[in-house]
């Protein structure tokens, strides 16, 4: 212990510490940086995404194909019918798919995936053409195109455990299989696990961007749970959510769900609830139009925005000060603190391989252990709100992994996914009589190989209307 009297070593351990602070610190907070003050114009926007596509093309889809041991992966389209996977896979600004068809080929190593497409709609250099054939329609170009490449396993978009990746039409099938014929038929296989890894997966770039795209939703979440926005006994839940949806308007902005705001009130008679989900039980329910938020209300909101393709989906809480108050309820302050502490069991669980109905179910027996009553209800996040990816959820009273029956349970987890980190727990509250509530929290996570982290920080401190 000699060496701690030496004054270098004391400040080499100040700095030391100070240093593991301001990570903690980044890791946690959200970052203060007005993140709506810079929102590209849509010229830019599309730019970025182009360059983004175009890496994501080069390397995700070879991993993704050569981890599912699919040779040749084919996206069909009719015009207004697009398959759901199709746009992420074009560059702007294509906005429909017509009568288009991509097709993803993997003549083996060390070449790379051959990717090619028929629409001719400016689609270079990210595709090349599919040569024409004389005497062909486009279709049968399409078919003649594949045995020409004699794929061992075509992959096609249909599924019945994915929505995003059965997109692939019941009259096209049918066309597809026929043109083909048995021998070629017999060789088609469900993609859904290509159109999971491609969607689920990030690039570098977008993790990047990821963190200025929920930088925008706390900016907004933060002013709408403000005096700028709600005074005591005047604004109205209806006026919260028009304010809501015209300052994403005005921004340029898309939300992917109505924004939900509710309030919780301190009852006459406080209720105990069990640990079976009920969202009546929890909230004031009104008509939104007459929901009048009063002095002493528990607000929680449900927000989404679409900025550059991706997604994101948060839950906060604030609390509204009666007069001479300036602060909440040391019990409802509690309550961000249980959920904090769930938050961090919850992602601890995340591992590269393990199936979200075991991460989930782990996450539900440690913090029952803490003495939280949690229920967890998480999803994935990306080119879609609910997105493709590895369901992870389990019930209160759940005695097991929840995998047998569900596909999307069993799913393993892989890095650089993002993910809505969502759950409620039921705590209740001193100061309303012994009240239980149900906090729900929700803040978007990414997992990579450092493990699962706040991809922008998450509410640390409840939010406050004087």
């Amino acid at each position: 212990m000699n060496f701690l009297r030496k004054p270098r070593m004391w400040l080499l351990l100040l700095l030391i510490f100070s240093f593991s602070l301001n990570i903690y610190s980044q890791e946690q907070s959200v970052a203060s940086v007005n993140d709506t003050c810079n929102i590209l114009p849509i010229k830019h926007q599309e730019m970025l995404w182009n360059e983004i596509l175009k890496w994501r093309l080069d390397h995700i889809i070879p991993d993704v194909m050569r981890r599912e041991g699919i040779d040749l992966w084919i996206v069909l389209n009719r015009e207004n019918n697009e398959d759901p996977v199709y746009m992420t896979l074009v560059p702007k600004p294509n906005m429909t798919a017509r009568r288009s068809a991509l097709i993803f080929y993997d003549p083996g190593e060390p070449k790379e995936i051959q990717r090619y497409d028929n629409s001719q709609q400016g689609m270079k250099p990210f595709y090349n053409g599919i040569p024409q054939e004389k005497g062909l329609s486009r279709f049968e170009n399409i078919v003649h195109f594949i045995k020409q490449k004699n794929p061992q396993k075509i992959g096609i978009n249909e599924s019945p455990n994915w929505a995003h990746a059965d997109g692939l039409s019941i009259t096209l099938k049918q066309r597809l299989t026929e043109a083909l014929g048995d021998e070629y038929s017999s060789r088609l296989v469900s993609a859904e696990r290509v159109c999971t890894g491609w969607l689920e997966t990030r690039s570098p770039r977008e993790i990047s961007i990821y963190r200025h795209i929920c930088g925008i939703a706390h900016d907004i979440i933060a002013d709408f749970f403000s005096n700028k926005v709600i005074t005591p006994g005047v604004t109205t839940v209806a006026d919260v959510k028009w304010w809501i949806r015209q300052r994403l308007n005005d921004l340029g902005l898309e939300t992917w769900f109505q924004p939900d705001i509710f309030i919780a009130r301190n009852k006459e008679e406080p209720i105990k609830m069990d640990d079976t989900w009920s969202v009546s039980s929890y909230y004031h329910q009104e008509d939104d139009e007459k929901n009048v938020i009063q002095r002493g209300d528990l607000l929680h909101c449900d927000f989404g925005i679409i900025y550059l393709g991706l997604h994101t989906d948060m839950q906060w809480e604030a609390y509204v000060c009666r007069i001479g108050e300036n602060d909440a309820p040391l019990g409802i302050k509690e309550a961000l603190k249980k959920a904090r502490l769930m938050a961090q069991i919850f992602m601890n669980e995340f591992k590269e391989g393990k199936r979200g109905g075991e991460i989930a179910f782990a996450a539900m027996q440690k913090g029952k252990a803490q003495g939280l009553r949690p229920y967890i209800y998480s999803h994935p996040l990306g080119f879609h709100g609910h997105a493709a990816g590895t369901g992870l959820y389990a019930r209160s009273k759940q005695e097991k992994p929840p995998l047998a029956n569900s596909v999307r349970a069993q799913y393993p987890l892989h890095f650089n996914t993002c993910y809505a980190i969502e759950f409620q727990i039921l705590t209740s509250i001193p100061e309303w009589g012994g009240q239980d509530i149900r906090w729900g929290f929700e803040e978007d996570g990414l997992f990579t190989k450092d493990g699962c982290h706040f991809i922008d920080g998450h509410e640390t401190e409840i939010l406050l209307i004087k």
